[in-house]
């Protein structure tokens, strides 16, 4: 791969994962720690759990993938916690695993970013993989934000400008 292409890939894939952490870190920011524990309709999430999932999702899907940690995660607990964790040990959590993340797909060789690997049950290359955590990563994001609004209303602050 060129190695202005492997730039450009580098530097998309770190935005978006910055990017979509900047707004959840916005979001939960503005709520309270009950708040982010606050679960709507049975078989919803609350914020606090989707903080947890999103952290096993990019250290499985991105960060153990592309360095070839062993995959360790239990995805079910990540929705069964029901002891509410601090939202700032949430949020220093989600933010080293994206930090790993990005660092991972940076130091990846381009043959690593192109072997196929069974992650789950799907057979994809890295850097599908990458993306698929990534585009997950902006879902839940929104997801995020709409809880958010929906339990501050017009208390909600946007993000400052980029």
């Amino acid at each position: 791969m060129s190695t202005d292409l492997r730039a450009a890939l580098n530097h998309a894939v770190a935005d978006e994962l910055t990017s979509a952490l900047a707004t959840v870190v916005n979001c939960v920011n503005q709520l309270s720690e009950e708040q982010v524990w606050w679960r709507p309709p049975e078989g919803m999430n609350a914020v606090g759990n989707l903080l947890v999932h999103l952290a096993g999702n990019v250290k499985q899907v991105i960060v153990d993938n592309l360095t070839g940690v062993p995959d360790t995660r239990n995805r079910p607990a990540e929705f069964a916690t029901r002891d509410p964790v601090p939202k700032a040990e949430l949020l220093r959590a989600l933010t080293d695993v994206v930090t790993r993340a990005k660092a991972a797909f940076a130091g990846a060789s381009d043959e690593r970013l192109a072997q196929v690997v069974r992650v789950n049950k799907n057979e994809w290359t890295g850097l599908q993989a990458a993306l698929r955590s990534t585009a997950h990563f902006r879902g839940h994001t929104q997801e995020i934000i709409h809880m958010t609004r929906e339990l501050l209303g017009d208390k909600y602050q946007f993000s400052g400008p980029k």
